[in-house]
């Protein structure tokens, strides 16, 4: 039972930052936040679908995956993620910040990562692509952060014809940092040190 309520409270909390750093840094300059985003709007391009439904048909689909290739725990892990999530965004949606949007970035994609972390490490999914970067963590014993970045980041090239350039480099920087912070949670390194590089490179500029 105790573990059981750590679990779900580590799930809780991840999904409570996830949500946070979505609604507060990162959507409010466009910044997409994964690659089920990217793959909803190339739907609705393509086929003219809501994107509503777009984006509940890739999580939907990438559910049916984690049942099939995670188990039903993590399944319903994910569910529970994703609603948290949701319903966080919605809590903190009001809230605005007082930076700039490469601040926004940088401090969005660090809570970002924080909270993807802390799932993965209960071996919950994100929803998204952070069920694909799961199943290849599970089968190739690797840390999630990178194959995250792959396919998130395959996803935004991809949409860089259909928004803006700026957005799609943004949203990779973005990824490039969480992803990092994912990495350093789940090999539980903590030590950011590429984050104090890149803070001490642009001081310099």
């Amino acid at each position: 039972m105790n573990d059981f309520l750590y679990k779900y409270g580590y799930v809780t909390a991840g999904s409570f930052l996830q949500g946070l750093a979505m609604a507060v840094f990162l959507f409010p300059h466009s910044i997409p936040s994964g690659g089920s985003a990217g793959i909803a709007v190339l739907l609705n391009y393509w086929f003219n679908m809501p994107l509503s439904f777009a984006l509940w048909l890739v999580n939907f689909s990438l559910l049916v995956a984690a049942i099939y290739w995670l188990g039903n725990a993590s399944a319903i892990g994910t569910m529970y993620a994703i609603t948290i999530t949701s319903i966080s965004v919605h809590i903190c949606s009001n809230m605005i910040s007082p930076f700039n949007v490469w601040i926004d970035l940088i401090i969005g994609a660090i809570i970002l990562g924080n909270g993807i972390g802390m799932l993965l490490k209960q071996n919950v999914s994100n929803g998204g692509m952070g069920v694909m970067a799961l199943i290849v963590t599970k089968y190739r014993h690797i840390p999630p952060g990178k194959p995250l970045l792959f396919f998130n980041g395959s996803v935004f090239i991809l949409t860089g014809t259909i928004i803006a350039w700026q957005i799609i480099v943004q949203a990779l920087i973005c990824q490039w940092i969480s992803t990092k912070v994912v990495d350093d949670i789940h090999t539980e390194k903590r030590s950011f040190h590429w984050l104090r590089l890149l803070i001490s490179k642009l001081q310099r500029t």
